[in-house]
């Protein structure tokens, strides 16, 4: 292992070539991330709204919210090679062609499985772009100071496409039903690719060699495999065989992709570049912070709106102080890097992310769990989350050659989005077993099966039976939810613990990846 992110071809001592460009760029690239992140919160508030009008199954609920990270953790790799050897800037634009298109078709569905493919084709389109966002942003900003500046805005834009995903889509679903939701992406869609046509300029890595198409066949099903394994062993348990033969085929897939990778002159992913160990504890703190940050705001979510009878709307502004905290300290991140080693900076930030999630369980445990301490704990997640993330992916993309930007950041989104899925799949399904093993006293039969299958079934079961009764069933399904949720959370904070102490062992103690030549 390397004990830098320091590379040859990133070091110079004259001055880097500016490209007067690269703000309007940078600003062309937040938009697309910007319609990114507010599709994945979007879902969540319209969830509810979607489950009434299309009345899908269980296991159809999960993967409507499942399909599009999936879908796009499994092809950010292929997504990544193909954009350095075709062009950036033409995947950019053909995904948002994509994202367009699967938006239109979301929008008009009329039974779950329509819904089911419109997001497994958004991931698809989602492929194409995140991972070209970052590679042109290395290729645009040359200065080693203003590519962080540039990675936080890119961080801050996140989180404010989270912060106005539940505000927006609550008001759209309130105002003009769940559609609307998927329909809002089409004009931010067009508007993208009408600016950047214009302004970006495209981008290319190395095209030597054949296209490892044995390469992205294992790599597209090793990731489906492993996410589709760890979700099926958080819903089925560990006595059903189907998820451990999913992660059998994980482990041998993605086993010979990489020795694949290691072996062939042109490789579909530079597998070496998780040997510098800056590199990997950086994608580790993603990946680690966003399964606790998907789990949170997916059970939130749900909190709200059923456990607390909140209407879409009510539900997205309550969870606001995460994103916009989130969005303040990524802006702040890079002036932290300047003044303290990484190491602490990501460490510490990791810390707080973990005492944020302990909180709803001490607040539970020994008093009555509320909004006041549910914000305390969104914006103290937020803190962390903004620091952490925007600490780790200027430390990832330092720790990169330029020729392989293209993998570092499909290896970086893949860590996002495969974290937040992850969060949900574990995390989420963890939660609704706790859920079921404290609501014991609802009978017998397929109506209690109904119930006890998730706090959602529950609701629309006691808003059936109205009255006493329902409300008696809503007040034990509520219990019994935050009850599981509390808990979960606690064993989430386990997650960034780890990775700080990894962050903290392992990261040079000289690093500065905001300063030229680092």
């Amino acid at each position: 292992m390397t004990n830098s992110s320091l590379h040859p071809d990133t070091r110079s001592s004259t001055a880097p070539q500016l490209d007067p460009r690269r703000w309007i760029v940078l600003a062309i690239l937040a938009g697309s991330l910007l319609l990114i992140a507010m599709d994945t919160t979007i879902l969540n508030v319209a969830f509810p709204s979607l489950v009434e009008d299309l009345q899908p199954g269980s296991v159809q609920q999960l993967w409507i919210i499942d399909a599009y990270a999936l879908a796009l953790s499994g092809l950010l790799v292929t997504a990544g090679a193909l954009g350095d050897r075709w062009g950036r800037k033409r995947l950019l634009m053909i995904g948002f062609g994509i994202f367009a298109l699967a938006s239109l078709g979301a929008a008009f569905a009329t039974e779950p499985w329509h819904v089911i493919a419109a997001r497994a084709l958004l991931g698809v389109g989602g492929a194409a772009i995140m991972p070209s966002t970052l590679s042109l942003l290395r290729s645009v900003f040359t200065d080693a100071r203003e590519r962080a500046l540039a990675y936080a805005i890119w961080a801050a834009v996140f989180g404010g496409g989270m912060a106005l995903g539940p505000v927006v889509g609550g008001l759209l679903v309130e105002q003009q039903g769940w559609q609307s939701a998927f329909l809002l992406n089409i004009p931010v869609a067009l508007g993208v690719v009408g600016f950047g046509m214009w302004f970006i300029p495209e981008s290319h890595g190395p095209r030597a060699g054949k296209w490892d198409w044995s390469g992205v066949g294992l790599s597209i099903v090793g990731m489906i495999a492993l996410a589709a394994g760890i979700k099926e062993l958080g819903k089925n348990g560990v006595a059903d065989p189907m998820p451990w033969v999913l992660l059998a085929i994980a482990a041998v897939t993605l086993t010979v992709f990489v020795r694949r990778q290691l072996r062939i002159e042109h490789p579909l992913l530079q597998v070496r570049l998780f040997a510098d160990r800056s590199f990997s504890i950086a994608a580790a703190a993603i990946f680690l912070s966003m399964i606790a940050m998907g789990s949170v705001m997916f059970l939130m979510t749900q909190w709200f709106q059923y456990a607390q009878g909140l209407s879409p709307l009510e539900a997205g502004i309550r969870l606001l102080p995460a994103p916009l905290a989130l969005i303040v300290t990524s802006l702040l991140a890079p002036r932290l890097m300047d003044r303290f080693p990484i190491r602490h900076v990501l460490g510490a930030s990791l810390v707080l992310m973990a005492a944020a999630l302990a909180v709803p369980y001490v607040i539970d445990r020994f008093g009555t769990l509320g909004y006041p301490g549910i914000a305390v704990s969104l914006g103290l997640l937020g803190t962390g989350t903004g620091v952490a993330t925007t600490v780790a992916s200027v430390t990832l993309m330092a720790a990169t050659p330029t020729k392989y930007v293209g993998g570092a950041a499909a290896i970086e989104e893949t860590s996002y989005e495969l974290g937040a899925a992850m969060g949900v799949a574990m995390l989420g399904s963890l939660a609704s077993v706790l859920y079921r093993h404290n609501l014991a006293d609802v009978g017998s039969g397929p109506a209690a099966d109904s119930i006890r299958d998730s706090i959602g079934e529950a609701a629309h079961a006691a808003d059936r039976m109205g009255g006493t009764a329902g409300a008696d069933l809503l007040h034990k399904a509520s219990e019994a939810f935050t009850a599981g949720m509390t808990p979960t959370f606690l064993i989430a904070a386990a997650l960034p613990v780890a990775a700080a102490a990894l962050g903290w062992a392992l990261i040079p103690k000289d690093l500065r990846p905001t300063e030229e030549g680092h």
